[in-house]
C-alpha cells in the first residue's frame, strides 16, 4: 500500500513515490487522460491498468535488447519499481510518419511516409509549452553537454528501430513518438518515463485505424478498447 507521505510528485498521468531504497521508486499509474498541455482532461477508468501493463512489455524488451532504462520490475497492475532517476527537462520526440502538430505546424498532410526518421527536443515546461528548441539552445541553456545530446540522439534512433521492429509485427505503424530520459544515482543517462499510446501514435498497417491518445484528443470515442487492442497483440 502506497503512503501519502512518500509521494514525491504527481503529474498528468502518474505518481511517483519514495521507497525504502534510497536508488529505487515506485511510479503509479493514473487513469487520468490530459490532451493540449493539459486543457482537455478525463479520468478514463482502466487507462492506467493499460498503459502499465504496456509500459512494462516494452521496457522489459529495450532492456534485453541493450537499452539501460529506469525500469526495475511490475510490481501491481499500476505499479512499477523504477530506479531513481533525475529527469533531463528535454522531451525527445521521433516522427516517422507526419502527424499531429507536425501537420499543422507546417501545413502538411498527415500521413505521409518519411524518408529518414525526424529528431525533435521540446524544453519540457508546461507553462511555456514545452517549446521546441535545438541543440545550440538546449547547450546554451546548460540543459545538456554537446555529448550528451549526442548520446540522446544516438540512443533514441536506436529505440526507434525496435520499437519499429517490435509494433511491425503487431501490425501497427510507429507513427511517432515522446521519450524522456535521466540522470541515475552514477550520473548515467538512462532511459526513464514510459512508453505506451499516451506517449505514442500507433495506427493498424492494414486500416490506419488509430489505436492511440488521438481517440481522446480528437474525441473519437473507444479509447479503451483501442489500448486493450495495442496490449492483446502484444500478449498473442
Amino acid at each position: 500500500m502506497l503512503k501519502e507521505e512518500n509521494l514525491l510528485y504527481e503529474g498528468k498521468a502518474k505518481r511517483v513515490y519514495k521507497t525504502d531504497n534510497e536508488n529505487e521508486y515506485v511510479v503509479y499509474y493514473k487513469d487520468d487522460a490530459t490532451a493540449f498541455n493539459g486543457e482537455k482532461k478525463e479520468s478514463i477508468d482502466s487507462k492506467g491498468i493499460l498503459n502499465n501493463k504496456i509500459s512494462t512489455i516494452i521496457f522489459e524488451m529495450l532492456n534485453e535488447n541493450g537499452i539501460d532504462t529506469h525500469f526495475v520490475k511490475n510490481l501491481s497492475e499500476r505499479e512499477q519499481l523504477v530506479k531513481k532517476v533525475t529527469i533531463l527537462p528535454l522531451e525527445v520526440i521521433v516522427r516517422n510518419i507526419t502527424a499531429g502538430s507536425f501537420c499543422k505546424r507546417y501545413g502538411i498532410e498527415e500521413g505521409i511516409v518519411l524518408d529518414e526518421p525526424i529528431f525533435e527536443f521540446s524544453y519540457k515546461d508546461d507553462d511555456l509549452g514545452d517549446p521546441m528548441l535545438n541543440d545550440d539552445h538546449a547547450f546554451a541553456m546548460k540543459l545538456a553537454t554537446r555529448e550528451e545530446l549526442k548520446f540522446l540522439r544516438e540512443e533514441t534512433l536506436k529505440i526507434n528501430d525496435l520499437l519499429k521492429d517490435f509494433f511491425l509485427k503487431l501490425n501497427l505503424k510507429l507513427v511517432d513518438f515522446k521519450i524522456e530520459f535521466g540522470k541515475d544515482s552514477q550520473g548515467k543517462i538512462i532511459l526513464a518515463d514510459e512508453i505506451s499510446p499516451d506517449t505514442c501514435r500507433l495506427w493498424d498497417v492494414d486500416t490506419n485505424e488509430k489505436l492511440d491518445k488521438d481517440r481522446f484528443r480528437r474525441n473519437l470515442g473507444g479509447l479503451v478498447e483501442s489500448y486493450t487492442e495495442v496490449l492483446s497483440r502484444m500478449n498473442k
